[in-house]
């Protein structure tokens, strides 16, 4: 089970616990969620297939681009060649991509389409067979224990009921003891009605408290009956996780072209020929040699009005970013640590902006900061 936050009070708890009638639900529904994760993951195979095709013909008509420059440049030797070799390689990268998109929609979308062919069984009027299977293994293992909670609820209430009734009872009696306007029939008729309304009370607390002991003997038999359902359940969904498992995995390896055979014997030869440049040959170019230059002063720059106001918009905007003073409408006293305290009419900075819940946050004068409601403020 999750955990629970720290706000959550113990009954809360109690009602969000699997042994609970009707919280199986969520193990139940996992059969579904599932499922519908299989289309999800196919659908982003799909879409990743798609940028791969993309991408492979962006790649094609790049090098169908570029090859008529290239050919037609002015570099020759082993520096033409390598260029052409760096336009080929393209369209075998091109090629490689093409091979991805292939395998993420014939081969890994095809598998997952297939196992969930195989796993889930649709029925006719909605849900699937495996669902229902659980749902009713675990209604028929909650039945019982769901009627001993409602007698136990019952009982707890009744009992509840008769504490408060002998409660009152006795805040009358002390009551009419310090009053010496009550009639002595009075009040001993008002020690009557407390005796009986104890005899009631200790009488519901001992039905309590069978109700209460059948519950906890039966607990155990109830706890066993679906544990042995919900092992089937965590059975289920641990082929649902391993199948998945290796379905990310086969995507993995089409993907990581870093251990791409293929991929490898094509970036070989491309460095192989970025390495076989040769230097002497590529030496062979126009040279500009040095030559006298004269020395000329740099020109000074003086600021214009209009740079001058553009500072100023400057400076304004980061006085805004510091801050905007508030004038508090309200007196306000902070709940927590992190809140600020103020008087009506006391000014200050809002440093950040409303949120989602109606807060700010502030900064006093004495540089205390914290969060305050928005609307007991006003902008200056």
């Amino acid at each position: 089970m999750s955990t629970l936050s720290a706000e959550t009070g113990p009954e809360d708890a109690n009602n969000q616990s699997f042994w609970m009638p009707g919280n199986y639900q969520r193990t139940v529904k996992r059969t579904e969620d599932a499922f519908q994760a299989c289309n999800d993951i196919v659908a982003c195979f799909q879409e990743r297939a798609r940028v791969e095709r993309q991408y492979a013909q962006q790649l094609s008509e790049w090098s169908t681009k570029w090859k008529p420059l290239v050919d037609a440049s002015p570099l020759y030797g082993s520096l033409l060649q390598a260029w052409q070799c760096f336009l080929s390689s393209a369209d075998r990268f091109s090629s490689l991509h093409s091979s991805i998109c292939r395998a993420l929609v014939s081969e890994d979308g095809d598998r997952i389409r297939t196992w969930q062919k195989e796993t889930f069984h649709k029925k006719i009027f909605g849900g699937f067979k495996e669902s229902q299977d659980f749902e009713t293994g675990f209604s028929r293992a909650q039945k019982p224990w769901a009627k001993r909670l409602k007698k136990l609820e019952k009982a707890k209430s009744a009992f509840h009921k008769a504490c408060r009734k002998e409660h009152m009872a006795r805040e009358r009696e002390a009551h009419a003891q310090g009053n010496p306007d009550i009639a002595i029939e009075k009040q001993r008729k008002i020690q009557e009605e407390t005796e009986l309304a104890h005899q009631e009370t200790e009488k519901v607390r001992a039905r309590y408290e069978k109700v209460l002991e059948e519950v906890t003997r039966y607990a155990p038999r109830y706890m066993e009956e679906m544990e042995s359902i919900f092992d089937q359940s965590q059975e289920e969904e641990r082929k649902r996780i391993s199948f998945l498992k290796q379905a990310f995995l086969s995507i993995h390896r089409h993907l990581d072209v870093t251990n791409n055979e293929r991929c490898v014997r094509r970036v070989i030869p491309v460095k192989s020929q970025f390495l076989s440049i040769s230097l002497l040959l590529a030496m062979r170019m126009p040279t500009d040699w040095p030559q006298f230059q004269e020395w000329t002063p740099d020109k000074k720059h003086k600021k214009g009005k209009k740079e001058v106001e553009q500072k100023a918009v400057v400076m304004e905007r980061s006085l805004m970013i510091g801050g905007v003073r508030v004038r508090a409408l309200y007196d306000y006293v902070g709940q927590e640590t992190d809140e600020l305290s103020f008087k009506a009419g006391e000014e200050f900075l809002k440093i950040e902006d409303e949120d989602d819940q109606g807060w700010c946050r502030g900064m006093m004068d004495g540089g205390k900061e914290g969060l305050y409601p928005a609307n007991y403020v006003v902008v200056v």
